[in-house]
């Protein structure tokens, strides 16, 4: 397995590292740099054997997968939730989320070597913890580390010596270095020699068949050397590949590069969508041309909005690390006002087609299919349909969704809904609503079908185009 980094177009082996700007002086005496080697070279030596207890903080989206992998590295591995009721169906080996499959929690205990628990005392057995717990927004779109704090306090009370602690959540630059450190410093051992730190960002995505967890490669990058050591041992124990960096501050850069790559380009094609249609020219057909390049281009699509946890609130972070350290970034911010404005014009485009028709928007009903935030998964974090419900509610008009992915709405912080449950579909329920709105294509949704029985059909995400018959309008 291979374990490199590139540092300024230079090969730097596992095992080196250089300090980022205002990293702490590394302790050079001998008794000091002894006792930090002990420590880990005793956790490196745990590790090896598969005896060291990998606890895995948050069992969500980011946490289940990892526990996956570490179980199946050989690990014991202890979860960490707050939800009683995910903890008993962890426990019962229930999966909560779909698109790892029904039997992955069941094999997992099936193993003897997962558990689950709420006590965060625990986090005293565990000799690696990794974090992963949420950082959306917070007011002023500033960054709530709210989880993360709670979080490290909590295993400051409890840390000792030879323990590792990872946070993988995305997050702004020096998050580890200026939040994450001193919480845990405050417990009194020494980082770096008593314990060790580090920042790996999670890669996942869910509903994506490949790659999986242990082929994604793992960035790891930490405030100090040994403590990027024992880091890179652990997941080159349970990954494919891993990347040490020369600092956590460039892993949490990375992570975010990763993302805001992706939110500029679907701001630029959300753009050019609303630009494209007001010339009535259909922009996937142009995406589709500018495809044939087989260099320089590559291909993302519009839609009603960005969903996901990571996509649309990196940019935010990076804006609010930006004019913290006195400078802007003027372009990434727009992207993110682009994107957010969607759901808006799917509004709009919706209530000119039903205007168009004699039917105002108050007083309308209107069919949302899909509430994750993409296809065939039932992932509903930042998803655009609960904005689309939510808007389409405040102009007076009737709202029902329907996705077999999510059976029962639940509550979200970006948006403000009644309770609404997943509405069965057959011909005669479809003709009733005065629009239906495509907002999430599944792949079970036959869209030939709901073509020829909606009155009138919106469709968001340039799913229908070829399909023959019923009236069809491109949102």
């Amino acid at each position: 397995m291979r374990t490199r980094s590139s540092e300024g177009g230079r090969v730097v082996p596992a095992g080196t590292a250089s300090g980022a700007p205002g990293a702490p002086a590394v302790n050079s005496a001998p008794a000091a740099a002894a006792g930090a080697a002990d420590a880990a070279d005793a956790l490196i030596a745990r590790i090896d054997a598969r005896s060291a207890l990998v606890g895995v903080v948050g069992m969500g989206y980011v946490g289940l997968p990892i526990a996956g992998a570490m179980v199946a590295a050989g690990f014991p591995v202890l979860g960490f939730d707050i939800d009683a009721r995910r903890v008993e169906q962890l426990q019962r080996g229930e999966s909560p989320l779909e698109h790892l499959g029904p039997g992955f929690v069941a094999e997992l205990r099936s193993t003897g070597r997962f558990d689950v628990t709420l006590d965060p005392a625990r986090a005293a057995e565990a000799d690696a913890l990794l974090v992963c717990v949420p950082t959306p927004l917070g007011p002023a779109d500033a960054p709530d580390l709210g989880d993360v704090e709670r979080t490290m306090r909590s295993i400051a009370r409890v840390l000792r010596p030879g323990q590792l602690v990872v946070l993988e959540s995305t997050t702004y630059p020096r998050t580890t270095r200026d939040v994450v450190a001193p919480l845990l410093d405050a417990s009194g051992l020494r980082r770096g020699h008593d314990y060790f730190l580090a920042y790996s960002p999670e890669r996942e995505d869910p509903g994506r068949r490949a790659p999986r967890t242990v082929d994604i490669p793992r960035l790891v990058g930490a405030l100090d050397e040994r403590s990027r050591d024992v880091a890179v041992r652990l997941y080159a124990a349970a990954v494919r590949q891993v990347v040490p960096v020369a600092s956590a501050e460039i892993a949490e850069a990375a992570k975010l590069l990763e993302n805001i790559y992706r939110a500029v380009n679907i701001a630029m094609v959300n753009e050019l969508k609303v630009v494209l249609t007001a010339m009535d020219i259909d922009v996937h057909a142009v995406i589709d041309a500018a495809s044939t390049k087989p260099f320089g281009f590559q291909a993302f699509r519009p839609g009603p909005g960005l969903g996901g946890h990571c996509i649309p609130i990196d940019p935010f972070y990076l804006a609010w690390a930006a004019r913290r350290a006195g400078s802007q970034s003027r372009f990434i911010e727009l992207a993110g006002e682009v994107n957010r404005a969607m759901p808006e014009y799917v509004v709009e485009r919706l209530g000119r087609a039903l205007a168009e028709r004699g039917r105002p928007l108050a007083g309308a009903s209107v069919l949302v299919l899909g509430l994750a935030y993409k296809k065939d998964v039932d992932d509903v974090r930042g998803s655009p349909s609960f904005v689309l419900l939510e808007r389409l509610r405040e102009l007076g008009a009737t709202v029902g969704y329907h996705d077999p992915h999510v059976p029962v709405a639940p509550a979200v912080r970006h948006a403000q809904l009644p309770p609404l449950s997943s509405l069965p579909l057959d011909a005669d329920m479809l003709a009733r609503w005065d629009a239906v709105l495509l907002a999430t294509d599944h792949a079970c949704f036959d869209l030939p079908w709901l073509v020829r029985h909606a009155r009138l059909f919106v469709d968001a995400r340039g799913a229908t185009r070829g399909l023959q018959g019923g009236d069809v309008i491109m949102a």
